[in-house]
């Protein structure tokens, strides 16, 4: 009897013990939210913009942010203005908001604003040292001015034929996948057109070694490469996560094949051979930085590395939303390939001629079709840049200062009823130049405006600031996508030569389109997204 007394004693001694932490720690928990919540309703500093409410510290809005970028913008917008700050994992990060606030963060000078400390840990273990945002900024200017005249109007002309090629060939009965084998079916675009940007894009600008990679080991090698880019590796870039070993092996051997093509190409001689097929890894090859140094070979493969990392995702996402969005308009498809009988025209079997380069310039239709579809869907929701040194908002009382990130989404402004009536409607034909009168209250308000964009010479070319439209896909400023023109080539390529031959629709019972994933630093389509798919007559 006396032991079950101690052993009960023991016991109640030991819960009381439990009990005790469990008060301190719940009253310590409460304490830390009380003291964040009366921080943000007591002591708000008037010389910074307004902090998002938020109960937890460090997590903030980082939930809801990630789960609808656009949702929480215009949310917080219509509670708080165009200028205001949330937690995003700790680091306090002030999002502005309009054309104003787009061209203060874009166009923000070196001095003010760094995009370097930011994509740095996320891009660099990808993409590999002293290119992109591994080196300093000029030298990045130098590596942009280099890429981008590998994209001469010659090289862009050749472009559009292997980009329709490779097309053709994915899409044909007797391809090897075997997905369009038939007249009719269906297919998962996000996972179809993952696959075809890949192939088109390599074969033009990276040369049929290159493609020829993508049918054997090259695909796994860059599904590896590619789970870098998880968000978790904004923080933790270095953790010794499966994913990232993976990452790092599948740079290494990616960089190394990049090598021995390079090599090989060395060994054939004369680099000014007319007999040769011109990609961008022969424009490098041939190129010298400011102070008389060739680039390096290892430079070269890790530049081909960001040139098919960064723009293959942008590419997948915005033509895969292209078909979804043409699967619930019919008679948008049925007017492309009559705008391309009307101009291209026919052979005698009445087929469409072949296209070329000089024919996107006269398919305005198309060209709508892909701008509207990156006016909705634009693939980076967020661009960050560090603040360096304390930065005046015009026309507020604000002062931003350098403990805190600064957010632009032009998308936001893409997504306004005072830019663009009725946002969320996809309707190429608001940007037609004559808009007929069903769709003239649809056209965009800032082209009636006639507003003139600014450009600026950042050592790579003039391109725009950006400073007045609210359509910027490719961002703006000194960091400006300098694939903006090949990506246009290569989406409008792909539509126009996929809807020669096909038709696409909803899965009965389907109406719409899918939702948009925003889980990686680029928002796609949710997967899977299926639709109907049939072939047009032949001689249609």
């Amino acid at each position: 009897m006396g032991l079950l007394n101690t052993t009960l004693s023991g016991f109640s001694s030991v819960t009381s013990t439990w009990s005790g932490i469990c008060f301190a720690v719940a009253t310590l928990i409460a304490t830390i939210l009380l003291l964040n919540i009366a921080q943000q309703l007591f002591f708000r500093n008037p010389n910074e913009p307004p902090i998002v409410f938020h109960m937890v510290p460090f997590i903030g809005s980082t939930i809801s942010y990630g789960i609808d970028p656009y949702k929480f913008f215009f949310a917080c917008r219509e509670k708080y203005g165009e200028v205001f700050t949330f937690i995003l994992l700790g680091k306090k990060t002030t999002v502005c908001l309009g054309t104003k606030g787009n061209d203060f963060i874009l166009n923000g000078k070196l001095k003010d604003v760094n995009a370097e400390e930011i994509y740095s840990p996320l891009t660099t273990p990808v993409f590999g040292k002293d290119v992109v945002y591994d080196c300093p900024n000029s030298k990045l200017m130098e590596q942009k001015k280099f890429v981008k005249f590998g994209l001469t109007s010659s090289a862009l002309r050749s472009h559009v034929t292997l980009i329709s090629q490779e097309t053709r060939q994915y899409f044909h009965r007797d391809a090897p996948h075997k997905k369009f084998a038939s007249t009719s079916g269906t297919v998962d675009l996000p996972a179809s057109m993952a696959e075809l940007t890949i192939y088109t894009a390599s074969r033009s600008l990276q040369g049929k070694e290159v493609r020829e990679k993508f049918d054997s080991t090259f695909a796994d090698l860059y599904h590896d490469l590619d789970m870098g880019f998880t968000p978790i590796n904004f923080m933790l870039p270095w953790a010794p996560l499966p994913q990232n070993r993976k990452r790092d092996r599948a740079q290494k051997k990616m960089a190394d094949t990049y090598m021995s093509i390079i090599e090989q190409r060395r060994k054939e001689g004369d680099l000014k051979s007319e007999d040769r097929e011109e990609d961008m890894i022969w424009n490098l090859m041939n190129c010298t930085y400011k102070n008389g140094t060739p680039i390096p070979d290892r430079e070269v493969a890790h530049m081909m590395i960001a040139l098919l990392m960064a723009g293959q995702h942008s590419s997948s996402s915005t033509i895969t939303w292209i078909f979804l969005r043409l699967a619930t308009r019919p008679d948008i498809q049925d007017e492309l390939l009559q705008e391309q009988k009307d101009v291209i025209g026919t052979n005698a079997d009445g087929t469409v001629k072949d296209l070329t380069y000089e024919d996107l310039n006269r398919l305005p239709l198309h060209a709508q079709v892909v701008k509207e579809t990156l006016r909705i869907h634009t693939p980076i929701h967020s661009i960050l840049r560090a603040v360096k040194q304390p930065m005046q908002v015009e026309g507020t009382p604000y002062v931003i200062p350098t403990t805190h990130s600064l957010l632009a989404t032009p998308g936001v402004t893409a997504r306004s009823g005072e830019h663009f009536p009725e946002p969320l409607h996809w309707e190429p034909h608001r940007w037609d130049e004559s808009p007929s009168d069903k769709v003239s209250h649809l056209s965009p308000k800032h082209l009636k405006a006639g507003v003139a964009e600014e450009t600026e010479d950042y050592g790579y070319g003039l391109v725009s600031k950006g400073a007045a439209s609210p359509y910027l896909p490719f961002g703006a400023g000194r960091h400006r996508c300098i694939g903006e023109q090949f990506a246009y080539v290569q989406l409008q390529s792909i539509l126009a030569t996929v809807v020669r031959d096909f038709k696409f629709y909803n899965p009965p019972g389907v109406e719409g389109v899918v939702g948009t994933d925003y889980s990686s630093l680029f928002s796609r389509p949710l997967a899977p997204a299926v639709v109907r798919w049939e072939r047009r007559n032949e001689k249609a």
